[in-house]
């Protein structure tokens, strides 16, 4: 540990020590630094339009550009440079692909697309499985860290991922995108977009086909390709009354199909084992301003439809699955304007429902059929919550929530959170801190699965607490920040010695984010980060590592314009060394995975106005690693496309 924190100190000084002093103090300069911070504003923190320096929470924005200079195909591509973010995948394109944040489970992350809560209501833990989720018509993703309960209820308690589909403006645009390459794979797409008056749209349609990799590991001696194929249909539709209101409907829909393996390690393949996803997530929002516009009013229904079907049948046993589960919720926000004071006052109601069935015979003499019906099951939540922002002299800047919910299975939560910020303008130093609490609802399984389920769960809980510092220099073309957090988690869901679900865990998380940016002109961009965490299970004598979360991770992107119609991108990511366990024994055995360094790179060329040539090697150092035991991960693979807009 002492050498960690010798490494944290000389960080420290390096990134902070003289970058205050080479500031100039002039009032120039002062408004050169204004202006820039200007231009990133975001939502996801508070619910409103607020310009990122003005936040004490630690959020990051993958924007339009970064989308595009990567080639990246997928959202999770995105999230893997991302600090305080690892990743997780068992498997190739269609196997389950998880996001840990913070040193937080998977499941204590809120994934929200156009603010429709996409976490799946059929889920044991009502996790969120990224492997699906293309970066088609997305304008941006905002990542919040810490527990965003305060504002967003259950399953906030490591932080929000919110991604933001595009906005048609203009004339009317047909964008078409057609690519192909390693593992037999091709991906089309059509993207309409535009504005005519008072009506603004964004469409698109994509097909996508792989036929991957054996997502059990080729070490253990399986070599079965386990392919995917799915359709995308993503669009956002807007009216435009009045200037002072608006309504907007969202639509996403999936369907995809997936070979998968069983369980990975030896024995693995099973070329009978298939995945059937639909999904379907609607959205019908209004806006009003009043009050000349000192009062905005945001009223909206959302809809979400999860099915999931799993089926095998192969030498040693026959098995099918259902999972239907459903989402429906009603939100209304207010927020008031005042001069210093922003205040935010919403109610939401959510109705969840959830039904399955399982059936699995193994294929040997006397065995007797095991069949776990789940009859369709409902739940009712309700949530009030009140926030302020205040604004003083310019300098300071702080956010307070407190929210109410309301469950029908458990009598109540209340949750908090503070959020102040400082800056001093003279030296381009911004100085944060964040306290809160966050609580996770027990999903409908938990609660009333006939086999392990306990109607008497409580909620889960965290406290929470990061603070940090970022300083801007170097005119400004230079960002360096450095957070530090502590998680704590208590009434975490485990099994007892009857394989019942009790409050009976506890665990905490905590570490050190470095993070900076280097933009010297308009041709270069280079972003690095740094991750250094200690996740723990703490419910036994001792504490021992969580599962998948590396200690420590870094990424480097460089992002090079090199003339007006080509474009290079590089990226880094370096994941050490983590823990999981070896599920095909029993007990469970611990295993040690090991280290790696990933590299990304991807080229663009304008060969015309209106056609673009573009390309990506993935793993270009034909890394062999493992992010989850047994499971397999691409190698070296290429990708070619070419994109016209007309």
């Amino acid at each position: 540990m002492k050498n960690h924190i010798s490494f944290f100190t000389f960080l420290f000084f390096f990134l902070f020590a003289f970058p205050v002093n080479a500031q100039n103090k002039s009032a120039d300069n002062i408004d050169s630094v204004k202006t820039y911070l200007l231009k990133e504003v975001v939502v996801t923190a508070t619910k409103t339009a607020v310009p990122e320096y003005e936040l004490a929470s630690s959020i990051s924005v993958i924007d339009s550009s970064t989308i595009s200079n990567s080639n990246s195909s997928t959202v999770l591509d995105l999230l893997q440079s991302q600090y305080g973010v690892s990743i997780s995948h068992q498997g190739g394109r269609g196997s389950i692909s998880q996001v840990y944040l913070r040193g937080g489970n998977p499941d204590f992350t809120l994934v929200q697309v156009d603010g429709i809560e996409m976490n799946m209501p059929n889920d044991i833990n009502n996790t969120f499985d990224f492997t699906d989720l293309s970066v088609d018509n997305i304008y941006r993703i905002e990542i919040l860290r810490g527990p965003q309960s305060t504002l967003y209820g259950s399953n906030a308690i490591s932080g929000v991922i919110n991604i933001i589909t595009k906005k048609g403006i203009g004339k009317p645009k047909l964008n078409i995108s057609l690519e192909g390459g390693s593992y037999n794979s091709y991906k089309g797409l059509a993207l309409l977009s535009g504005s005519v008056k008072k009506l603004n749209y964004s469409l698109s349609f994509s097909r996508e086909k792989t036929d991957g990799f054996s997502s059990a590991n080729v070490r253990f001696g399986n070599n079965e390709r386990d392919g995917s194929a799915r359709y995308n249909i993503n669009s956002r539709i807007g009216l435009t009354f009045k200037n002072n209101f608006n309504i907007d409907l969202f639509i996403h829909f999936t369907k995809a199909k997936s070979d998968l393996d069983q369980f990975g390690g030896k024995f693995g393949d099973d070329p009978t084992y298939i995945y059937n996803l639909e999904q379907g997530a609607y959205k019908l929002r209004g806006k009003i301003l009043l009050l000349n516009g000192k009062w905005e009013q945001t009223v909206s229904v959302s809809f979400l439809k999860n099915l999931r079907r799993y089926n095998f049948n192969n030498v040693s046993a026959l098995s099918r699955s259902f999972y239907d589960g459903r989402r429906v919720k009603f939100a209304w926000q207010n927020n008031f304007n005042f001069k210093n004071n922003l205040i935010t006052i919403g109610i939401e109601r959510e109705v969840e429902s959830a039904n399955s069935d399982y059936f699995y015979l193994g294929k040997f003499p006397g065995a007797v059929p095991f069949i776990s019906p789940f009859p369709k099951k409902t739940l009712r939540t309700t949530g009030v919550y009140l926030q302020d922002q205040i604004k003083l002299g310019g300098k300071f800047f702080a956010s307070g929530g407190l929210r109410y919910d309301t469950h029908e299975n458990f009598a109540s939560v209340l949750t908090f959170r503070i959020a102040p910020a400082y800056i001093i303008w003279q030296t381009g130093t911004k100085i944060k801190f964040t306290y809160g609490t966050g609580f996770k609802a027990p999903s409908l399984t938990n609660l009333f699965d006939q086999s392990f389920g306990n109607p008497d769960l409580n909620p889960e809980r965290s406290q929470s607490w990061d603070a940090g510092i970022e300083q801007y220099f170097f005119n400004y073309k230079y960002m360096a920040g450095v957070t530090y957090f502590h998680n704590t988690f208590n009434n975490l869901f485990g099994f007892s010695s009857n394989f019942k679900v009790f409050n009976i865990k506890k665990a905490r998380s905590e570490g050190v984010e470095f993070y900076m940016t280097f933009n010297p002109n308009d041709k270069i961009n280079i972003s690095a980060n740094y991750t250094y965490t200690i996740s723990k299970d703490e419910s036994g004598s001792k504490s021992i590592p969580l599962l998948r979360r590396p200690e420590n991770k870094a990424s480097l992107t460089f992002n090079y314009n090199v003339i007006r119609n080509t474009n290079l991108n590089l990226q880094v990511n370096y994941t050490g060394i983590s823990y999981d366990n070896d599920f095909s024994s029993f007990p469970a055995k611990s295993i040690v995975l090991k280290s790696h360094t990933i590299i990304n790179a991807a080229a663009s060329y304008n060969l015309l106005n209106n056609i673009k040539l573009y390309g990506r090697i993935v793993n270009l150092l034909n890394t062999d690693y493992e992010e989850v035991f047994g499971y397999a991960t691409a190698r070296r693979s290429v990708y070619m496309g070419i994109k016209f807009n007309l």
